[in-house]
């Protein structure tokens, strides 16, 4: 097995395995709805089922057309980071574990949908009653990371090198 595979299936294996797991341990403990105050004023565990893409975007939209559109499109988002992949030289390590924890979060969050009609979020950070930020969970961080590491590495260190 190619060094670049071996960082591509245990970075994204990691994100996913962790993602399912956490879902699992908190799908399996709560009801929607029901928070677990970790930090008060500042962090709860609360167990959200976002039929919708990020943030919620097109939760509301009919489930006939959102779901069929929200699967295909991530699929096909997978389906282009491992071209990236392919096309990604293996001395590319930070580009590869990005692209990885890209494909691994997309992953967990695809298998969510296909299986539930929604996605598992749990991650719930808000700033008292000032604000709160949309709950999220491991896959939506590993994304996160993902792009920030593909940001970082086109926009600043690609520049200055």
């Amino acid at each position: 097995m190619s060094r670049k595979s071996k960082i591509i299936l245990i970075t994204g294996g990691l994100v996913f395995c962790l993602d399912r797991l956490t879902k699992f341990l908190v799908a399996g403990h709560m009801a929607p709805g029901e928070s677990l105050r970790v930090v008060n004023g500042f962090f709860d565990i609360t167990l959200v089922h976002n039929t919708g893409a990020a943030f919620g975007i097109m939760a509301y939209a009919p489930e006939s057309l959102r779901l069929p559109f929200l699967l295909v499109s991530a699929v096909v988002a997978v389906l282009l980071l491992l071209y990236f992949v392919s096309k990604t030289d293996e001395s590319e390590t930070l580009t590869l574990v990005a692209l990885a924890m890209v494909i691994g979060g997309a992953a967990g969050n695809i298998a969510d949908r296909a299986a539930l009609g929604y996605v598992v979020d749990f991650i719930d950070w808000h700033a008292r009653e000032f604000y709160h930020w949309p709950a999220f969970n491991i896959a939506d961080s590993g994304i996160t990371v993902g792009v920030f590491l593909l940001g970082y590495e086109f926009l600043i260190k690609k520049k200055s090198g």
